[in-house]
């Protein structure tokens, strides 16, 4: 196996997870009768680029052709995006004589921000179910996966950008420089591309955050490694932030390398961030499945004990980092009955793995568990704020990730 980049052999682990079906697999009661996949769950470090990276076990378009995530289920979400839209035609004074285009643009969750300005705007979507709705709700959307075959027909048509968004979507790409000489040639001359995705390595690394290591993420990015896979391609990045949504996430600004835009100080800032914490040691990867294998041991304390004590339990939330938690954890029906989900998508539907049943919210209502824990870590704030509720029969939130956390006071 060699690195997806600069295509140096991959020799260091950095965690093995097993073997889990793949993380948005959900099945239905018929499925559960029939074999099921398992596929390896093993994520390399590259020593030349740092790149940390998982094999391409399963081909994109069997994953993402017919996708069961939707961004318009959480609140926390769409108003990050809102206000991300309102920054960005600030910024870079976006008008009606300009178009931004968005790769990966899900149900039109973004697009929809510029469309109520009168911007013009198109979403490329790989998920044939999601374009769908998309298209439904007039977001003007292309069914396709985007590659630079994709750039190139769009170029022919005079679809360029002048602001081309890719958001929680650059960790989902087995071909990283395909997409990137897609990105440049599509983008106009004095155009910007604004990426932004969670599962940052420096966070995923200091929280713990193994769980958002599964088959539909490709790869895991520290700044540094970003810099040197965008300068190969004339590209420069000019400007980061670091973002708390999703547990921490990155947002970077690029160009083409011949534009004059100010080189923010944060960038080599951060690099040096990450320099300091290890990152480009080798030994700080190769150690990181100690310290999951700690957490897995605190997990599994949890489970043992609110067992012995007969505690009822219900799972929050059926996001594909709970899929590779349970699968990794070995939790399954017989241990937790249910879990809620709020998106129609997933209810009736059971975990893959796992098998425990999804069912509406209100289901917690009527069960009344003496510990809710919130698969969905990301979004806690606002999980615990909508099933405040539980408070009532004395019943208590617990966090799985970066270490286990009972939360009584809310």
């Amino acid at each position: 196996m060699k690195c997806r980049f600069c295509k140096y052999p991959l020799k260091y682990r950095f965690l093995d997870l097993a073997n889990t079906p793949l993380a948005n697999s959900y099945l239905t009661k018929k499925e559960l009768n029939k074999p099921e996949v398992f596929f390896p769950l093993c994520a390399y470090v590259c020593k030349n680029c740092f790149l940390v990276q998982l094999d391409e076990v399963e081909n994109p378009s069997k994953i993402f052709s017919n996708y069961a995530y939707f961004s318009s289920y959480s609140k926390t979400w769409l108003n990050h995006c809102k206000i991300l839209s309102e920054e960005i035609v600030k910024r870079f004074n976006i008008n009606k004589e300009n178009r931004i285009l968005e790769i990966a643009s899900n149900d039109g969750y973004l697009l929809k921000n510029f469309k109520e300005k009168k911007i013009p705007i198109l979403g490329i979507e790989p998920a044939s179910n999601i374009a769908k709705i998309a298209k439904k709700n007039g977001i003007p959307t292309i069914n396709k996966f985007f590659s630079e075959k994709t750039a190139n027909e769009l170029n022919d048509q005079g679809k360029t950008a002048d602001v081309l968004i890719a958001i929680n979507v650059l960790p989902h790409v087995p071909n990283l420089n395909d997409f990137i000489k897609g990105m440049k040639k599509i983008l106009n001359p004095k155009g910007v591309i604004i990426i932004q995705f969670s599962a940052y390595l420096l966070q995923l690394i200091l929280q713990r955050e193994f769980d958002v290591i599964y088959h539909e993420h490709y790869s895991y990015f520290s700044l540094f490694t970003l810099k040197k896979i965008f300068s190969k391609y004339g590209l420069k990045i000019f400007d980061v932030e670091e973002i708390k949504i999703h547990g921490g996430s990155l947002r970077i600004f690029i160009t083409h390398k011949n534009n004059n835009l100010q080189i923010s100080k944060k960038i080599n800032n951060l690099i040096m961030k990450e320099r300091k914490k290890g990152l480009k040691n080798i030994s700080t990867y190769t150690n990181f499945g100690k310290t999951v294998n700690e957490l897995k041991l605190e997990i599994w304390k949890f489970f043992i004990n609110a067992n012995k004590s007969n505690k009822k339990i219900i799972f929050y939330g059926a996001p594909a980092k709970g899929n590779t938690l349970l699968n990794f954890c070995g939790i399954k029906s017989d241990i937790v009955k249910s879990t809620a989900d709020i998106s129609p998508h997933k209810q009736n539907l059971y975990l893959p793995g796992s098998h425990i049943p999804i069912y509406h919210p209100n289901n917690i209502k009527k069960e009344k568990p003496d510990y809710v824990v919130i698969l969905a870590w990301n979004l806690k704030d606002e999980i615990i704020q909508q099933l405040s509720f539980i408070r009532k029969w004395g019943g208590k939130f617990v966090i799985l990730v970066p270490k286990v956390k009972i939360i009584d006071d809310f």
